[in-house]
């Protein structure tokens, strides 16, 4: 309607002021409701076709849309294993900080095996003593059959020099005896240093690769009872959480709750433009948004991207072949748009439901000394119909309160 009505001030008023004043036409004489078609027919037909071609200009160059929202994650409230309820640390509606506690649960065995790793930590470290005493038994074991090696070569050497001087001195078979002697006092340092050398290795080795593996379980322990605390990965409120001590929550099949992040859906609002908008819709465009939430309030907006992918679009791979009829809704290009002020988005509420026009503006194009005077006229036109854009939403923000609350029924 605000379409036609500047459309007639072209059109039909100018063709009226001529059939009056000009031709001396009359309203209720020449002019009555039955010829007032053959009379304003040229002003009344140029008033239609102006009428069709600037509400294709305003729609084309300054588009607009229902369909736009400030949209929100949810993040559901799961433990990583399933499990019974024990404890809860929060309650409905809670705002949470990042890593702090939920909900507990059953962690009996999990303890069982902490308490365990820990045991097995501690007689690995008692082994570790008993094996360093072990050590020390081996060294002594092995300086003493080094000695008596050292001894019984000593008397070997002694008797044979006295038998090179004097063979009646002493006999063969001692002779023999001894070095038989040696020989047993050499496997035995060798022996004992078999012994000593298993010790260290017990010591240096076994023991502290056998503690190393034992602190891997206590750790594994311990990150499987942490597992049974459930913390909050991010900061925000706890919403639809009705769980209670006893209940059994199972990751796959019945979570908890879900967290709503702090300062989701403030920042954003998501609107989706027609196809043929694809062409206009660009980064930097001014916008103006009009939410339910927050009535009587136009939001200056910006256009920060356009998403280059139509969603209506994608494949899944699947069984069967994709027939292109199956899109049967068009589907629409995804904008986001942000607050052309800081703190533009306070008081609309994430999720709420809004109208979002946007602006083409050729300011630049208009600025450039190559552009032409009439190339500049008309891009100036398709500039100033944007206010026509501009009016409507204002008279729809005026409206919106009359429309939810009386003309709605509710």
């Amino acid at each position: 309607m605000l379409e036609l009505f500047l459309c007639s001030l072209f059109t039909i008023v100018p063709d009226y002021l001529f059939r009056r004043y000009r031709q001396g036409r009359r309203i209720g004489h020449e002019i009555t409701i039955y010829s007032v078609w053959f009379e304003l027919r040229w002003g009344i037909t140029g008033c239609m076709i102006l009428t069709v071609l600037l509400i294709t200009v305003i729609f084309y160059f300054h588009p607009s849309t229902t369909f736009a929202t400030p949209l929100f994650r949810t993040i559901p409230i799961l433990p990583e294993t399933n499990g019974r309820v024990t404890e809860i640390y929060v309650t409905l509606s809670q705002d949470v900080e990042q890593g702090q506690r939920i909900f507990k649960l059953d962690s009996r065995s999990q303890e069982a095996d902490l308490e365990l790793a820990k045991r097995r930590i501690a007689e690995v470290e008692a082994s570790l003593l008993v094996a360093r005493a072990d050590l020390l038994a081996a060294d002594a074991q092995t300086r003493q059959a080094e000695s008596a090696l050292e001894q019984a070569t000593d008397e070997l050497r002694t008797k044979s020099e006295l038998m090179a001087r004097n063979a009646n001195v002493v006999a063969a078979r001692e002779i023999e005896k001894l070095e038989t002697e040696v020989q047993g006092r050499k496997s035995a340092v060798a022996a004992a240093e078999a012994a000593k050398q298993a010790a260290e290795t017990r010591v240096n080795v076994l023991l502290p690769a056998q503690r190393a593996t034992a602190a891997a379980t206590l750790q594994q322990a311990q990150v499987d009872l942490d597992k049974r605390t459930v913390y909050a990965g991010i900061a925000g409120k706890v919403e639809q959480f009705t769980l209670r001590a006893g209940d059994v929550v199972n990751p796959l099949m019945r979570p908890a709750g879900i967290l709503i992040p702090k300062g989701g859906g403030r920042s954003q609002i998501q609107a989706g433009f027609g196809q043929i908008e694809a062409q206009v819709m660009k980064p930097g465009m001014l916008a103006e948004a009009l939410c339910v939430s927050k009535p009587v309030t136009i939001i200056p907006m910006v256009v920060v991207r356009a998403q280059d992918v139509i969603a209506s679009g994608q494949v899944r791979a699947g069984e069967q072949l994709i027939d292109i009829q199956q899109t049967v809704r068009p589907g629409t290009i995804t904008v986001f748009l942000e607050p052309l002020y800081e703190n533009g988005l306070d008081g609309v509420l994430p999720g709420s439901n809004c109208i979002v026009n946007a602006y083409t503006s050729h300011h630049d194009q208009i600025a450039d000394p190559k552009t032409g005077f009439f190339t500049g006229l008309v891009l100036h036109g398709i500039d100033a119909v944007g206010l026509v854009h501009a009016m409507i939403i204002r008279v729809q923000a005026l409206l919106l309160p009359i429309k939810l609350l009386v003309l709605s029924g509710h």
